[in-house]
């Protein structure tokens, strides 16, 4: 029940929830406009939706590129049929599987998100939708209604054996299904071999290192080099460095 109690949509519709307040941490956590932002500087031109006004106001103040839209995507996405070539969503989707009031129904708000959603897309397009499923009841309930609308597609979760860095991610094809791409993992090959090209440089370093004598020239101008590559401030080194000063009397 602790988990389950800190989900931000059980503390009521996202309009709500996202006030001023929340729409500045969003900013700095997250974004509101940041993915955006990206699609600009590589050249697309997008279109953003949110139900939430304080999280447009915050896009607003960043001076996005982009256009924006206040609407319930649990209402259906409002544009004619092949208007984009993508989607990404962040976080959002799982909003759509709580009922905040009598006449919201999940199961029929998933539909008439997909269903209109695929409308939207030209055929062959990508929808990537990284979302936080509550249980696998609810990321069931998602995919049948993606897939209901006519989508292909899976779902990719990164990082699945970890409690903090793990994602998930629905991918969705408007058209015939394609490669799903690859989960980040901290076992696959490529950090593997990173960290064997680490530590095979380390062990040189370390083994040339034992024939320092404690509190010599060599060993001093080695830490003082090694704090450098820290980022730390240190002092210039001088003919005078790690030379032993007389004793005072």
């Amino acid at each position: 029940m602790a988990f389950r109690s800190k989900r931000p949509e059980h503390g009521g519709p996202p309009e709500l929830f996202y006030d001023k307040n929340e729409a500045r941490k969003y900013v700095r956590n997250c974004g509101s406009g940041l993915s955006g932002d990206y699609l600009s500087d590589e050249g697309h031109y997008w279109v953003g939706i949110d139900i939430s006004p304080a999280m447009l106001d915050a896009a607003l103040d960043r001076d996005t590129e982009g256009d924006l839209l206040l609407g319930d995507m649990g209402q259906g996405i409002p544009f004619k049929p092949g208007s984009f070539d993508g989607c990404i969503s962040i976080s959002a989707i799982q909003w759509l599987c709580n009922a905040n009031k009598k006449s919201d129904v999940p199961a029929k708000r998933l539909y008439c998100f997909f269903s209109s959603l695929y409308s939207v897309l030209v055929r062959g397009a990508r929808a990537v939708l990284q979302l936080y499923p509550e249980n696998s009841e609810q990321l069931e309930l998602i995919t049948t209604q993606a897939t209901k609308a006519g989508f292909t597609g899976g779902v990719v979760v990164d990082f699945p054996n970890s409690a903090k860095a793990k994602k998930f991610y629905l991918c969705l094809f408007s058209g015939p299904s394609t490669f799903l791409p690859k989960a980040l993992n901290e076992s696959n090959d490529e950090e593997e071999t990173r960290e064997s090209e680490f530590t095979s440089e380390r062990i040189p370093y370390r083994m040339a290192r034992r024939g320092l004598v404690r509190k010599s020239r060599q060993w001093v101008l080695e830490k003082k080099a090694r704090r450098r590559r820290q980022g730390r401030e240190v002092r210039p080194d001088t003919p005078y460095t790690g030379r032993r000063r007389k004793p005072r009397f």
